[in-house]
């Protein structure tokens, strides 16, 4: 194990969206500066960051003067190109690991990975050609969801079958796609566990939040969820262990389907995710903090939680809202910095504290 790092050490984020924007401002709390590389100019990141990189994932020159400049590498989306990483490997650390990026950058391998781990998952069929989505419908069964392997997110690169006439169309849709086809889940309704790893193995895993999802997209997330002291319990055991099996380095989100016959893993994301937002007013330690902690190999902090919160994102002219619920009472604030509004595009979220703990 390495020593960890000290205020005034820079950490370096591959990506400068709004998890590295948040990721950034709690890195300042604890003394760090950060380190932004982004191809795109102006990011939200960039606003609170010490640094920005602007240049694309295969300028070698770029990564390689960026690698120069930080201590450590973390990142804040799993679809970073392989070329860059192979770029950045041996020069500085990445946390979390490479494997977890492999898994996660592929939706077939992140199910056989998980089927490995005895994990259960929704049935699922590898699709390549059209002819392999006949076959999987006729094993999988109706309806099922068809999703691209690489690169979906939000609801895109994904369609719902659910008749054996549309294979051919829904295989269109996904762009003829290497793809997965999914069974769908008869499932009561969503949560996730935030779970971090520190360099030393241990692990701290926050509550389950209950998630609702409109057009694809996370609309809220709701703590305490809808669990029985059981399944909160196996919840946080299954994040454990996936967490484990990686060897894993931050933090990590969990979705996971809540059916009759038990819970199912729906996807995992190997960094700080949207449905733990409501941690920054529901916790001492937020899922931020508690990444930078665990990539600078300092301990794990209090994730307790000690309030009831709804999260609701702020997507698209839901921005129009901001003068309306800076009024509510027990309401907080959190704004991305983003100019353009777009439909389906997060311009920040609101933790509404609806009661604190005794």
């Amino acid at each position: 194990m390495t020593d960890p790092l000290t205020p005034g050490a820079t950490i370096g984020i591959l990506g400068g969206g709004q998890l590295g924007r948040m990721l950034s401002v709690a890195a300042a709390r604890l003394g760090f500066k950060t380190h932004i590389y982004e191809p795109g100019a102006n990011p939200p990141a960039g606003h609170v960051a010490d640094c920005v990189t602007t240049a694309d994932y295969n300028d070698t020159a770029a990564l390689e003067v960026f690698a120069a400049a930080v201590d450590v590498i973390t990142y804040e989306f799993e679809n970073i190109p392989t070329a860059a990483l192979d770029v950045l490997e041996g020069k500085r650390p990445i946390r979390p690991g490479r494997e977890s990026l492999r898994i996660s950058q592929d939706r077939l391998t992140e199910k056989d990975f998980l089927s490995d781990l005895g994990i259960a998952v929704a049935p699922y069929k590898n699709v390549e050609v059209v002819n392999d989505l006949q076959d999987a419908m006729a094993h999988v069964g109706t309806p099922a969801i068809l999703k691209t392997r690489r690169l979906g997110y939000d609801g895109k690169g994904q369609v719902r079958i659910t008749a054996s006439g549309q294979a051919e169309q829904a295989f269109s849709d996904v762009g003829k796609a290497p793809s997965v086809l999914e069974a769908f889940v008869d499932f009561t309704h969503e949560v996730s566990v935030i779970a971090a790893r520190s360099l030393g193995g241990d692990i701290a895993c926050f509550d389950p939040g209950e998630n609702v999802h409109k057009d694809g997209i996370l609309a809220t997330t709701t703590v305490p969820a809808r669990l029985t002291s059981a399944q909160r319990t196996d919840a946080v055991l299954l994040a454990a262990k996936i967490l484990n099996a990686l060897d894993y380095v931050g933090v990590m989100g969990v979705e996971i389907f809540v059916t009759k016959q038990g819970l199912i893993v729906n996807e995992i994301a190997p960094r700080v995710h949207n449905s733990g937002h409501w941690t920054q007013q529901g916790c001492t330690v937020d899922q931020f903090e508690q990444h930078i902690r665990a990539v600078a190999g300092w301990p794990l902090g209090d994730g307790t939680r000690y309030a009831d919160v709804v999260m609701e994102n702020l997507i698209g002219e839901d921005i129009n809202r901001v003068p309306d619920l800076a009024q509510q009472a027990n309401t907080s604030l959190h704004l991305y910095g983003k100019v353009e509004v777009k439909p389906g595009r997060k311009m920040g979220h609101a933790n509404r504290v609806t009661s604190v703990l005794k």
